[in-house]
């Protein structure tokens, strides 16, 4: 069965553009001109990927995107923005409010198809692995550090007795980290080993996302152990001392 991908986009030329190569390529393109419209389709339509515009009518396309991150049901599907924006300001504010990738317009089609196959394997292979007692994911279904405690299976973190709002890919993050203390791991590797290494992403994305960890982490007070080793990258250290 065709994937549903959702276009919501203002300008009838893009919604067509786009659903011709969505169409071409396999999928089913469902379109959208404003927010409200999105989520009305949405209560009937499961799709697997929405093509997001930022500038819409009324309720802005980051608006919508906030909204969907702040729902468990649309948590995590994934969103790709697709917009007139090109400001590295605007890319940083929506990564760091959960889109999964940045695309600006003039777009490429086939980019554009490429970038959100990567993005849906990449969905896929969270999917499959999450909970699972051998998969990138999971490892092992429990790590902890002092009353820091990392579940996999249950994806739930918990710190000092309670329990933290992680995204999921700041979860993945802390996961991977925490299964390899010690270790220095680059901007390129982290990309490679985190979010797969069919990742169109710009490495200043690690940071963002790291940023986030640190944020959650940081009422606990092991934000410490997210260290930045200039000019290498990152590591978790398991000094049990740096935790308030």
């Amino acid at each position: 069965m065709p994937s549903p991908i959702l276009i919501i986009d203002c300008d009838p030329q893009v919604q067509q553009l786009l659903a011709l190569n969505l169409r071409q390529a396999g999928h089913q393109p469902l379109c959208a001109l404003d927010a409200e419209s999105a989520l009305l389709m949405m209560e009937t339509a499961a799709p697997a990927l929405l093509l997001l515009e930022w500038d819409l009518p009324g309720q802005s396309g980051l608006s919508l995107l906030r909204r969907l991150r702040a729902q468990p049901r649309t948590e995590d599907l994934p969103v790709i923005m697709l917009t007139a924006r090109a400001a590295e300001a605007d890319k940083i504010m929506a990564l760091e409010s959960g889109a999964d990738d940045y695309i600006t317009k003039p777009f490429s089609p086939r980019e554009t198809l490429a970038r959100m196959h990567a993005v849906l394997r990449r969905q896929a292979h969270a999917a499959l692995h999450a909970g699972a007692p051998d998969g990138a994911m999971a490892g092992k279904d429990a790590l902890q550090l002092a009353t820091l405690r990392l579940d996999a299976a249950a994806q739930r973190v918990v710190a000092g007795g309670r329990q933290l709002s992680l995204g999921r890919v700041e979860f993945r993050l802390l996961h991977f980290l925490m299964r390899h203390p010690e270790r220095v791991y680059s901007r390129a590797q982290l990309l490679d080993l985190v979010w797969g290494a069919d990742a169109c992403l710009d490495e200043r994305t690690v940071d963002t996302h790291v940023g986030r960890l640190r944020s959650a982490l940081q009422p606990s007070g092991y934000h410490d152990h997210i260290e930045t080793v200039r000019g290498s990258g990152y590591r978790f250290t398991a000094r049990v001392a740096a935790v308030a």
